[in-house]
């Protein structure tokens, strides 16, 4: 497998360049949460399970993603500062064709 190159602005507004593996079965949550780009407890507090929106972020590259859920759908009817381009990160597997993918991560709520 290959490395992918992502970037993630996170909530301070500070753009990361992080190398993330597609050989792990990550998501981007979960290579939020070991770069440490938002502070422990503030992400993913539910485990990746699309149940609480803490990983949600606002896509800003023009990335092909896998369509969403019904759950990852509801999820995000329910969340505050959703946008258009708003999807969990949780739900978001870091396989090669997200090479590229620019991200950023929602408030905190």
């Amino acid at each position: 497998m290959q490395d992918i190159t992502i970037k993630i602005t996170d909530r301070d507004g500070v753009t990361h360049e992080v190398v993330a593996p597609t050989d792990m079965a990550m998501n981007l949550m979960e290579v939020v949460r070991s770069y440490e780009l938002a502070p422990e407890g503030t992400i993913g507090v539910c485990g990746g399970m699309a149940m609480c929106a803490s990983c949600q972020c606002y896509v800003l590259s023009d990335t092909e993603l896998p369509p969403m859920s019904d759950d990852e759908e509801a999820m995000l009817s329910e969340a505050f500062d959703v946008k258009d381009n708003s999807r969990l990160g949780c739900q978001i597997q870091m396989t090669p064709d997200m090479n590229g993918l620019e991200v950023e991560l929602a408030p905190e709520s």
